[in-house]
């Protein structure tokens, strides 16, 4: 069988579409069409079931790629990494939120940089819209906040990240705890909120878990950055939730205070993500057991 098919099949079945696989392959888009149809008169079988946007695979599509895909990786790895195994200098294209990625991940990995890696960052908040690039090729390792579906991407629970309600020292001592413990979140409401986003992802998130409710307040601060926020929140600028690990050295400081210690504090896992099979490669093996590992403090 022509590997020249087999990797444009795997690459339209990462990308979902023979057009965006056309433009990651450098091919046309009829010329993408004609090496599937190829491929399928071949086996015998369709392979992609065709729709408005994109293509769907095939239950034959999903077994050939789950079977193909991992040694076709392992031929690119060792076509762009030479025959001198020892001084090649592998590459890791990493993806995740821009906050964890810079403050937790890349310092992790750097102490590989010695041992022959180079990193290459990309920062996205979008959960799926990382998986996307990864399931394309564009990212070897993701780092996300949702579990993937189906059998192309394997995922590794990473850590949990704990979140904290926080503000400036002034705005906590006009609450007091015996206030916020007797009224409960309605205190809350007429204090101005820092958030990333309009839809306060973070407010709604602790206010269903801790308080089991909706938060009613709105955003005085909109910041699409947690160490943004975290500096407003520190000059005065309102409450905000935020991951534990980026607020510490704040805390511990008294540049913001926690206005409340709940017994079960919300979390949220994050998860190493790669293409199914791509553990194989020994660059991208090191690095995924590397970050595990200082996870484990984390």
């Amino acid at each position: 069988m022509d590997l020249a098919l087999l990797r444009t099949f795997v690459t339209v079945h990462r990308a979902g579409s023979f057009t965006r696989a056309a433009a990651l392959l450098g091919l046309s888009q009829p010329a993408v069409t004609s090496q599937i149809r190829t491929l399928e008169r071949q086996l015998g079988r369709p392979l992609f079931l065709r729709q408005a946007r994109g293509v769907t695979p095939t239950t034959i599509g999903d077994e050939l790629a789950h079977k193909a895909a991992p040694h076709l990786d392992a031929l690119v790895e060792i076509t762009e990494a030479g025959l001198d195994e020892e001084s090649a200098v592998r590459t890791l294209h990493l993806v995740g939120p821009p906050e964890f990625t810079s403050l937790r991940a890349l310092p992790a990995l750097t102490p590989l940089i010695t041992q022959g890696l180079a990193l290459r960052a990309a920062f996205v908040d979008n959960a799926a819209e990382t998986m996307e690039g990864l399931a394309a090729g564009h990212h070897d390792l993701a780092i996300t906040t949702a579990r993937p579906r189906g059998g192309l991407l394997a995922a590794s629970p990473l850590c949990d990240e704990e979140h904290v309600l926080v503000a400036a020292p002034r705005w906590a001592s006009r609450i007091g705890p015996g206030l916020l413990r007797h009224k409960g979140p309605a205190v809350l409401d007429q204090m101005p909120v820092v958030e990333v986003h309009e839809s306060l992802p973070f407010f709604s998130r602790y206010w269903t878990t801790v308080f089991d409710t909706r938060p009613t307040a709105a955003a005085t601060v909109i910041a699409p950055d947690l160490r943004a926020v975290l500096q407003c929140t520190a000059a005065g600028a309102g409450m905000a939730v935020l991951p534990r690990y980026l607020c510490e050295s704040a805390l511990d400081s008294g540049e913001v205070v926690a206005l409340l210690d709940p017994p079960v504090p919300p979390l949220r896992t994050y998860f190493l993500v790669v293409r199914a099979g791509t553990l194989a490669l020994p660059h991208l093996a090191r690095a995924h057991e590397w970050l595990l590992r200082a996870a484990v403090d984390w």
